[in-house]
């Protein structure tokens, strides 16, 4: 498959409304042991534009999940807030459809059952629920295997049907917390071009967080780079290149961008595995 989003496209994200603000969040959780606090998001403030794609990427620890449970509604900011079409979320909603890491699908159900189960807790009739999630296990590449049950299908294809499910409920914005990051090479950068793909069907406002820089510029219209603990936003990139057809890795501006957000992560790299040290050298 050949991902094409025009440069157009990239013109009218930056001039869409904002869908999603953060307005000085922060997050701090409490620690038992010793009845003091830990700050893992500190006064972060960034805008992502409706029908955009948003790349996170940060070190290790610096709060890149806790944000996204946050702008999901899973959790409340301690500080600041958290808007979505300039209405502050005040927990979870339709409207933001959320794809983790682990696959969370029922074992017991089928692919098709699977991608059902928000619908039904939506209480869309049986065969309406039927052909939309038929329709979404064809646009993630998955028509065939409707029947098959978890245990059935590769890492890859349960990724696909976790993706399917956020998608049938038809949710305004998609939020993503290092879905590819147990597959296998191979698997992940196909399922990154799927994933474009989708994103440009259904212009869909995407969140992306990654640990991967590769895939933060391969996959974002731009990249959002935290600092270390507690999580910032350093720096927000535009990435753009002139066509992207073909083999997108190979073209030196991918090069000099994956260089660029290198380097702003490079001293935060190293700052939160000096907090890791330090925690080791407090618990030994």
């Amino acid at each position: 498959m050949t991902v094409n989003v025009a440069e157009h496209n990239l013109a009218e994200a930056s001039a869409a409304p904002v869908k999603i603000g953060l307005r000085g969040v922060g997050k701090v959780f409490p620690v038992r042991e010793s009845g003091r606090t830990f700050a893992a998001l500190q006064e972060v403030d960034l805008d992502v534009r409706a029908g955009e794609f948003l790349a996170l990427v940060g070190p290790s620890g610096c709060g890149k999940s806790t944000l996204l449970d946050l702008v999901a509604g899973l959790a409340t900011p301690t500080t600041g807030q958290i808007l979505i079409d300039d209405r502050p979320i005040d927990g979870p909603g339709t409207d933001r459809g959320v794809v983790f890491q682990q696959y969370a699908l029922f074992p017991w159900r089928t692919a098709l059952a699977n991608v059902e189960f928000g619908l039904e807790a939506k209480g869309v009739p049986r065969r309406e629920r039927t052909e939309r999630a038929r329709h979404h296990l064809d646009l993630v590449g998955l028509a065939g295997f409707e029947h098959r049950y978890p245990h059935e299908l590769s890492g890859g294809m349960r990724q696909r049907v976790a993706i399917a499910r956020s998608l049938a409920c038809d949710p305004e914005v998609l939020l993503m917390d290092e879905p590819f990051a147990a597959l296998d090479a191979q698997t992940r950068e196909s399922l990154q071009e799927e994933l474009l793909h989708i994103w440009q069907k259904t212009g869909k406002t995407v969140v992306f967080i990654t640990h991967g820089i590769d895939e933060a510029v391969y996959l974002g219209q731009r990249v959002a780079v935290m600092t270390s603990r507690p999580g910032r936003v350093k720096h927000v990139l535009d990435v753009r290149f002139d066509s992207r057809e073909g083999d997108l890795r190979a073209d030196p501006a991918f090069g000099e961008y994956r260089h660029h957000v290198w380097t702003l992560l490079r001293d935060e790299v190293a700052a939160a595995r000096e907090q890791e040290h330090e925690q080791e050298r407090a618990h030994g």
